[in-house]
């Protein structure tokens, strides 16, 4: 069995950050969708008086991904990605 070579790490190194960059162009997808809906959602909220911000809503969206979450994310690490994400989605809605 031949010793590893640099060459040889470099290339499965560039292969991961290959699948690395798919993935956050898929997410990158996904959010731009998620935020075309969370604005919709927001004209809604306007047009029958409702309040932007919904503490109630949060939680339980945190509640049920944490739930869904086999891992190996953390769960603190899953509530700041989506609390952001839901801040972000919330600045949308105004």
């Amino acid at each position: 069995m031949r010793k590893k070579t640099q060459s040889d790490f470099s290339k499965k190194l560039k292969k991961k950050r290959r699948k690395l960059d798919l993935l956050d162009q898929k997410l990158l997808t996904l959010l731009n969708r998620r935020f075309r809906i969370t604005r919709e959602v927001g004209k809604i909220k306007k047009e029958i008086g409702m309040k932007i911000y919904d503490a109630q809503r949060e939680k339980e969206i945190l509640e049920g991904l944490e739930r869904k979450n086999k891992g190996p994310l953390k769960k603190g690490d899953l509530k700041k990605i989506f609390a952001t994400i839901m801040r972000v989605s919330r600045k949308s809605q105004i």
